[in-house]
């Protein structure tokens, strides 16, 4: 099996982050960067496994689509819950 076959199959963490819209490309790039850091620190692999994305909301989008189909709908997947309510 060729290296980098055996390298999508065992290691590919994909982080996907939600914001509220008016972060810069600047910000958004660093927090990409910082977060694979950190996981690479606690869960390892090589930082050619991992992939980050970043999707922008207006808070009307967050209020009706975000926070009740993605945080209040999958809190068996959260691991970090919210200190606001909508």
């Amino acid at each position: 099996m060729p290296i980098l076959f055996r390298i999508k199959m065992n290691k590919m963490p994909h982080l996907a982050i939600k914001l509220l819209e008016g972060k810069t490309e600047e910000q958004k790039k660093k927090l990409a960067a910082e977060l694979v850091k950190t996981a690479q620190s606690i869960i390892g692999y090589g930082d050619e496994s991992y992939s980050v994305s970043i999707e922008d909301f207006s808070w009307d989008d967050w209020q009706k689509k975000v926070y009740p189909e993605e945080i209040m709908e999958r809190k068996e997947i959260l691991y970090k819950k919210p200190g606001y309510t909508v």
